[in-house]
């Protein structure tokens, strides 16, 4: 057994693998920025160091860094957790080389894999089923759009490199051809150092499922059943399941079956995810794999009682695995829910802040994985994750009114969660009947059902929070008090309204910001959120029409598009690629004389 493990990683996956290792016995060793001297993972690391400023690319992903705060600390091996480096061949070439042992599949898997064109050449001659579209890069506009007319519209443009949802974008006629292939490529450079793009036919509607693999050195490879991962943002997962009410028994040994040959077929070792889409008529196809532990392991280990990351370190020892396919039994339904840091009532929008208050549920069947407390601040500069609240029950309806009850017993103050959404989900009749939900997630009806809960209760709102739905802007600071009446408690929530002369100033004061540059407020385009300029499309003096994108922030990992409320012309046009912007910073006038 190893002595000391280092967790390159932050926030609830850290904690998550610190838990494993003390079960095991095993010394935790954790890592952090400057940004994250006071998270949680730090504490509950048995040891942790510092590995650079709060930019990622200065800390998390700095290998250098890492590997001298492994050798500083004595640890014998690295776990990567999810994101950052997980998924980095050459991370993991050099864990080995450094003489220490990688706690995941070998890096020749993770570059196969890695690289989705490759990947589905691999796949296609291993007798798996690929979506139709290339197996090899696409480098021109003029070659997506031969594509659209051989295999017809819509298409998904694809980071041959990506992975996490990121790099992918729709094209539904010629005409959006361009923007999106320019976009695709942006992003694949962004974030994963690679612009090559590849194109799949688009499957509309299809159901997001998942398999979880299991493979050791000694030949071993098995399925724990599959995951229902259908409902998604932005191609970024909010809820998954298990099982998927979409697949019977039949259905799971085959696509159990694929994703094991899969796994062979690329020499897999570890803990690893085959993802795929299964069409309304039963077709099912390979989409990628991903080489790493996945967020949504939890309801895998609800449903079978398997520790996966102990696993993931038994393997890495050499161990074989615990339990054979004949082994794996499938008990009662789990449901995970993404509590995210974004404003599900403003198209989902980033939405760092302070935790000023938190109280996690408990309960039967109920499991938070966090990295959050009262007191820490949910940094802009990571991703948007809050907390992971998992659920089991004896069946999905148990599950679901299970997930309920503990959401309506979650209270974060501070930063505005997707509690509030979770909660208009779970109850809107597509997700109680097990559908799709296609076209629902993002749509304006749920989005005022959101607005509403969370401005009505449920969760005490935070201080000072823009309420949805009202005449005019009005805010309102809640406080939750208990009482005792005649021997009985009570939790009451007291809204105290915004005093009117503070109400008056602060419009005054956005109303001198929004006309900035001399304009008046109607003409100003503001950043609806602290980021950092990624794309900016337009130039001084062009003309634009209403909705065109007038540049692109990054924030909390998510790309955000800044529209023109309306026709005109951008004028005092105030950001380029690679600049900081703040909440409600002018980013252009529209002249519309």
């Amino acid at each position: 057994m190893f002595d000391k493990v280092l967790v390159a990683n932050r926030g609830e996956i850290a904690i998550r693998v610190f838990r494993t290792l003390r079960e095991l016995g095993i010394g935790a060793v954790g890592v952090y920025s400057e940004g994250d001297r006071a998270a949680l993972h730090v504490a509950y690391a048995d040891e942790a160091f510092l590995l650079g400023p709060t930019p990622a690319a200065e800390s998390y992903l700095a290998i250098d860094r890492i590997l001298d705060a492994a050798q500083r600390a004595g640890a014998q091996a690295i776990h990567p957790g999810y994101g950052f480096l997980a998924e980095n061949a050459a991370f993991a070439r050099a864990v080995e080389e450094a003489g220490l042992v990688w706690i995941g599949p070998p890096p020749a898997a993770i570059e196969l894999m890695g690289n989705k064109t490759a990947a589905r050449t691999a796949m296609q001659g291993a007798g798996v089923p690929i979506i139709p579209g290339t197996t090899d890069p696409v480098p021109t506009v003029e070659e997506l759009l031969t594509l659209g007319e051989e295999i017809g519209y819509p298409l998904l443009i694809k980071a041959a490199a990506g992975g996490g949802g990121k790099g992918m974008e729709e094209v539904h006629d010629p005409a959006q051809a361009g923007q999106a292939f320019e976009r695709a490529q942006r992003q694949g450079q962004s974030y994963f150092a690679n612009p090559d793009v590849y194109v799949e036919k688009l499957i509309v509607d299809p159901r997001h499922v998942e398999v979880q693999v299991l493979a050791d050195s000694h030949g071993n490879v098995i399925h724990l059943g599959e995951r229902d991962c259908t409902i998604q943002r932005r191609h970024q997962k909010l809820i998954e399941e298990t099982p998927s009410p979409a697949v019977d028994e039949e259905l799971r040994q085959r696509i159990g079956s694929i994703g094991v040959e899969a796994a062979r077929a690329c020499g897999y070792r570890s803990a690893g995810t085959i993802e795929g889409l299964l069409t309304s008529d039963g077709e099912y196809f390979f989409m990628e794999m991903n080489t790493r532990i996945q967020v949504e392991h939890t309801v895998t280990e609800l449903v079978t009682g398997l520790d996966l990351v102990r696993e993931q370190i038994l393997v890495a020892l050499g161990e074989p695995l615990s339990v054979r396919q004949e082994d794996v039994e499938l008990r009662g339904h789990a449901i995970e829910c993404r509590i995210n840091a974004e404003d599900a009532a403003r198209g989902f929008l980033p939405a760092p802040a302070p935790v000023t208050g938190y109280r996690e549920p408990a309960g039967p069947g109920v499991r938070v994985d966090s990295g959050v407390a009262a007191g820490y601040e949910v940094s802009g500069s990571y991703d948007p994750m809050v907390a992971k609240l998992i659920v089991h029950g004896v069946d999905r309806e148990h599950a679901r009114r299970r997930m309920l009850r503990a959401l309506d017993e979650f209270w974060i103050e501070g930063p505005t969660t997707l509690i509030g959404f979770h909660k208009a989900l779970l109850a809107h009749p597509c997700f109680v009947a097990g559908e799709t939900c296609h076209g629902v997630v993002e749509s304006d009806e749920l989005a005022a059902t959101v607005a509403e809960l969370d401005g009505a209760g449920g969760v005490a709102l935070p201080s000072n929070k823009l309420l949805q739905g009202t005449t005019g802007p009005v805010r309102t600071a809640e406080r939750v008090r208990t009482v005792e009446v005649d021997g009985r408690r009570f939790e009451v929530r007291l809204s105290e309204p915004e005093p009117q002369w503070r109400a008056l100033a602060r419009r005054r004061r956005e109303r001198v910001r929004q006309g900035a540059g001399g304009a008046g407020g109607s003409d100003a385009v503001v950043s609806p959120m602290q980021g950092t300029v990624l794309a900016v499309p337009v130039t001084d003096g062009d003309g634009v029409e209403a909705g065109q994108v007038i540049c692109v922030v990054e924030a909390m990992k998510m790309e955000n598009e800044v529209h023109a409320h309306r026709a005109g012309t951008v004028r005092s046009l105030s950001v380029e690629p690679g600049q900081p912007v703040t909440t409600g910073q002018v980013i252009c006038t529209i002249d519309s004389g």
